[in-house]
């Protein structure tokens, strides 16, 4: 794991690949309880008996959003950034789902720090976030993620 204390040592990594987080398996529970959460119950999340027959996929799926969500979990995985008064989410850029995340399947985060900024004292890191399936080609997503990440001096 990446230790990070400063504004300085995180700009070192600037267009570097950050990391790869644990493997994390996408039940149906987890997708149950964000259905719960979202008030999104769809059936092609929700109704595994519906899903083994009338969806390409012939299983559940997790929802879009889900796998987004994982983001925080899975860079915390990546990256420890010490030494702060405050994190704020800031923004996403760009992000394209590009393949569904069947339930059961397990996915990882791959991070590049894209771009830092000195903001009069705020950082403001850009990350490319890859969540990527294991033994799949393509990606369940690829965009930038934004931080701004307040360092005590």
């Amino acid at each position: 794991m990446l230790i990070i204390k400063s504004h300085q040592e995180f700009a070192e990594y600037a267009g570097k690949e950050l990391g790869v987080s644990n493997w994390h398996t996408i039940t149906q529970e987890q997708i149950n309880m964000f259905s719960d959460a979202t008030l999104d119950h769809q059936w092609i999340h929700t109704d595994t008996e519906r899903a083994k027959t009338e969806s390409p996929f012939k299983a559940t799926i997790a929802h879009g959003y889900l796998t987004l969500s994982l983001i925080p979990y899975l860079w915390k995985q990546v990256i420890d950034i010490q030494n702060l008064k405050m994190e704020i989410n800031y923004g996403i850029e760009s992000l394209r789902f590009a393949q569904p995340v069947i339930v059961n399947s397990e996915v990882r985060l791959r991070v590049t720090l894209k771009t830092i900024l000195n903001l009069r004292g705020v950082t403001k890191a850009t990350i490319t976030a890859e969540l990527e399936i294991k033994d799949e080609k393509k990606s369940a997503f690829t965009g930038d993620t934004v931080f701004l990440y307040h360092f005590i001096d």
